[in-house]
């Protein structure tokens, strides 16, 4: 049974250079740091950085839950991410905005007022 997202895999060309972005970005710095693979604990999920891969803006969308998507948007804007798709309202209050990091992958965010946290498991 799936039981919901654990893991969001990101391709970095410079491992170092990524992992200090999503550190800024989560706020955070990662549990597990290998030169294979640099791991964030977010919230209960995972953020895993691989090196040498190819980034991309086609692949899976995984987004990550924010409180306040207009002012979280900014924040990473202005730690160098770039908007690949506009903050748009997806229906029944839920929002939504795909960046691109700066190594060429999508980092999605949403507000959704209808997920129950206490539910993740």
């Amino acid at each position: 049974m799936i039981k919901g997202l654990r893991t969001a895999i990101y391709p970095a060309n410079d491992l170092p250079a990524a992992k200090a972005w999503y550190a800024r970005v989560f706020g955070t710095e990662p549990y597990f740091d290998q030169p294979f693979y640099v791991g964030f604990a977010i919230a209960g999920f995972e953020l895993g950085i691989v090196p040498d891969g190819q980034p991309g803006t086609a692949g899976t969308k995984v987004y990550w839950g924010v409180d306040d998507i207009d002012a979280e948007t900014a924040r990473v804007i202005e730690l160098g991410a770039t908007i690949h798709s506009a903050i748009q309202d997806v229906g029944d209050g839920i929002r939504v905005v795909e960046l691109a990091d700066p190594f060429g992958n999508v980092l999605g965010l949403i507000q959704n007022p209808h997920f129950d946290v206490a539910a993740v498991r």
